[in-house]
């Protein structure tokens, strides 16, 4: 992916964040897949630093195959503040997923501590009563085909969280190849990063940013009844890639 298409997947611009709509399929960083070749958002950290002198750092992570809302710092002390929102649970996150079955009420909340699966997997995760506390509310937002269509909010953020909880829950989310019935290393998990709310700064509303819904996704939401034309006047539009001179406005 050339570094245009990253900036025109820019939803959000300031002196201290950025927020970009992050395509399914592609890591945040630069773990043993990005060791073997494989590209990462910090492949595009230097065409987005917009004249500062320093590039972006991730405030938080999202999956591989998820898509959406990923929020950068753009200097050392925006990303101090910012990792502490997210670290305190202080940024509102929605997540949109699709799911097979689902529950049966119409929403409700999920508690059901978190640990790590074994040493030999890495960040999987699985069930654990003795595990990190975890919970997740859900909203059912339409179903249709054997399939529901699920506004998820993570109250904890730990590892797979949502992807974990849906499995659990018997209702896992669409093409998870880890926790689902997709193949391994299947492309195309119906997981997205919808909606996010930053309160960054003290004397201003926290930022609120929406995400478009990616094109695998498009089909199986039109179904549970998402209404891609009404959706349209939801969705943040991009925000300007074009550089200008901000490294004076930055505090140091």
């Amino acid at each position: 992916m050339p570094p245009e298409d990253i900036l025109s997947r820019l939803l959000y611009r300031d002196g201290l964040m950025l927020i970009i709509d992050k395509p399914a399929g592609l890591a945040v960083h630069k773990g043993p897949e990005g060791r073997r070749g494989g590209a990462s958002i910090e492949d595009y950290f230097d065409a987005l630093r917009f004249g500062l002198p320093r590039m972006p750092a991730l405030a938080h992570r999202l999956d591989k195959e998820t898509s959406g809302c990923l929020v950068l710092g753009r200097h050392r002390k925006a990303l101090a503040d910012l990792n502490l929102l997210f670290r305190n649970g202080k940024v509102g996150k929605t997540y949109w997923a699709v799911v097979e079955g689902g529950p049966e009420a119409d929403e409700g909340r999920i508690d059901m501590p978190l640990g790590r699966l074994d040493d030999t997997r890495g960040w999987w995760m699985k069930h654990d009563p003795a595990g990190l506390p975890s919970a997740t509310t859900w909203k059912v937002l339409g179903r249709a085909d054997g399939f529901s269509w699920l506004a998820l909010e993570p109250l904890t953020g730990r590892t797979h969280q949502l992807r974990v909880h849906c499995s659990e829950m018997g209702f896992p989310i669409q093409a998870d190849n880890i926790y689902g019935k997709a193949q391994r290393h299947a492309p195309g998990m119906h997981l997205h990063a919808r909606e996010i709310v930053v309160p960054l700064y003290r004397n201003k509303p926290p930022i609120k940013v929406v995400a478009p819904v990616p094109p695998h996704m498009r089909e199986r939401l039109k179904a549970c009844g998402w209404d891609e034309e009404l959706d349209k006047q939801l969705v943040t539009p991009p925000a300007p890639s074009r550089p200008r001179a901000e490294a004076a406005k930055q505090p140091q």
